[in-house]
């Protein structure tokens, strides 16, 4: 039964028919409701893309007049195209605007470019100095540690000496001692300064004029002062009197 279904299935494939047909029955197309569609901006159900005069915009250039649209309601207002005109300065400038842009942009960074060589070629002078400084700081910060490692290693020592082997850097005892050590640096830094001070005003001019004053020899007058000074010497005492010559 299956196989003469089959071969007449197959005889039916086999025809080739005079016209186009299809093996199966399409729906008819439904080619619009016969005029322009416009929705009613006040029904709750309109799209929001449906309203609004971008959308009766749309509307007229498809179907033109017939869409029942004003074409004059379809131009912006004044105010309007103040502000469209202001919006395409701002992000639509000329070819002149955008030009001068770039020849400021790239004027701002060459004056940089400029201006950071002069602070490298400037830093790079002051090199040498800086490098000497550097290494100068480093020395002393060095031999300011040097100097406290030997200052706690001699008071470590003499706390040892004063309290025995055992001493704890944190005892009370050894506060106590290295504030009293303190005190006497200090104490004699103070009276070497004096010391160094007062030699220095007895070496000065003004003290040695004053030494010279006060250990020389007064006389009453001044002739014995000048005979005086010629006897000394081994001289011809000659008076200073005129009267007295002459006599």
């Amino acid at each position: 039964m299956a196989a003469p279904i089959s071969r007449c299935c197959a005889h039916w494939r086999s025809l080739t028919l005079s016209f186009p047909a299809a093996g199966y029955h399409a729906r008819p197309r439904v080619w619009g409701l016969g005029g322009v569609y416009k929705p009613d901006p006040q029904d709750p159900k309109t799209k929001e893309w449906h309203k609004g005069p971008q959308y009766e915009a749309k509307l007229y250039g498809r179907h033109g007049a017939a869409s029942g649209v004003d074409p004059s309601k379809l131009w912006p207002s004044p105010q309007r195209l103040r502000e469209i005109e202001e919006d395409e300065k701002e992000w639509y400038p000329s070819l002149q605007e955008m030009l001068d842009r770039v020849e400021a942009k790239e004027r701002e960074l060459q004056k940089k470019k400029e201006e950071r060589d002069r602070i490298i070629a400037a830093n790079l002078a002051k090199m040498p100095q800086m490098v000497a400084d550097w290494r100068r700081e480093k020395r002393e910060l060095k031999q300011k540690q040097q100097d406290e490692k030997d200052r706690r290693e001699r008071l470590l020592a003499q706390a040892r000496e004063k309290f025995g082997l055992n001493v704890d850097y944190r005892s009370p005892k050894f506060q106590e001692m290295v504030k009293e050590l303190e005190k006497q640096e200090k104490k004699r830094r103070k009276l070497l300064k004096k010391q160094l001070k007062e030699e220095a005003l007895s070496t000065s001019p003004a003290a040695g004029e004053a030494r010279a004053t006060a250990g020389g020899v007064t006389s009453s007058t001044p002739v014995e002062g000048a005979t005086s000074a010629a006897t000394q010497e081994g001289g011809t005492v000659t008076a200073s009197n005129p009267t007295e010559g002459i006599l």
